[in-house]
């Protein structure tokens, strides 16, 4: 719009009533919007007393445990024709190793590919 349109509908009494009366009912939207979030929030249930809260188990808290993996292998099928289907596996791809002892770093070894250090010697 131009200038001129402008200040016709600044002159005009029925653009100046229209737009007040457009301002209303977005004001009266709003609220309305505002009463109906707050009549909905208080159908709902308040947060838990302090006596509804969870508590820790009598045995006190549970802790994480570490154990050392190793990869379960996959089968293979009996002849080439035969298919494996997801039932013929295990649940895991992994199992508990019967060796516990966790693997350190020894000194020398870089500890990763393109570490900086000479590696193994």
């Amino acid at each position: 719009m131009n200038v001129i349109a402008y200040q016709a509908a600044a002159t005009n009494p029925a653009g100046v009533i229209a737009l007040l009366i457009g301002g209303l009912l977005i004001a009266g939207a709003l609220v309305w919007a505002v009463r109906l979030g707050i009549k909905v929030r208080s159908r709902e249930p308040g947060p838990p007393r302090r006596h509804e809260q969870p508590t820790l188990p009598e045995s006190g808290p549970v802790h994480e445990t570490r154990e050392m993996r190793e990869p379960n292998e996959v089968p293979r099928a009996a002849d080439e024709s035969e298919r494996l289907t997801p039932h013929d596996l295990r649940s895991s791809g992994s199992r508990r190793s019967e060796n516990q002892k966790r693997r350190r770093w020894n000194r020398g070894s870089s500890g990763s590919f393109g570490g900086g250090g000479p590696g193994k010697t």
